[in-house]
């Protein structure tokens, strides 16, 4: 007894799991460069001057003064008295460090002046002020 012959269906190829699979990677990759960004110190509105530069330095010791006037090193509370022994201590374990203040434009003068002095007390400490490019 013979039996039919089943028609011939040509192979086919799925391609539904593999483009799951390249959306999964592609989901990887987003969410992964999102937190390749490094925020050096708190948020606050930096004034704006047309000279500014965007530097790459490889140490930063990052001292912020916030709408507020609340002091922070490295995004860590202090105060401005202690300010000087704590950047001491950082900039002494590197000469190459420059302590960068990032003040918001509301802030006083006086405020931003009490932290620069405090700065320039420590020897060797190299001070920039951060601001954004208009």
């Amino acid at each position: 007894m013979r039996l039919p012959d089943e028609p011939d269906i040509p192979a086919q190829i799925n391609i539904v799991p593999m483009i799951d699979v390249i959306f999964a990677i592609l989901t990887f990759f987003i969410m992964s460069t999102l937190f390749l960004t490094r925020q050096e110190g708190l948020p606050v509105n930096l004034p704006r001057a047309s000279t500014s530069q965007q530097s790459q330095i490889p140490t930063r010791i990052t001292i912020t003064v916030d709408s507020q006037s609340q002091v922070s090193l490295n995004k860590k509370p202090t105060t401005i008295d202690a300010l000087t022994e704590q950047v001491r201590g950082l900039v002494g374990a590197n000469p190459e460090a420059v302590v960068i203040i990032n003040a918001d434009e509301g802030v006083g003068h006086g405020k931003v002046v009490a932290v620069m002095d405090k700065v320039r007390q420590v020897k060797g400490a190299r001070l920039a002020i951060a601001t954004q490019k208009q």
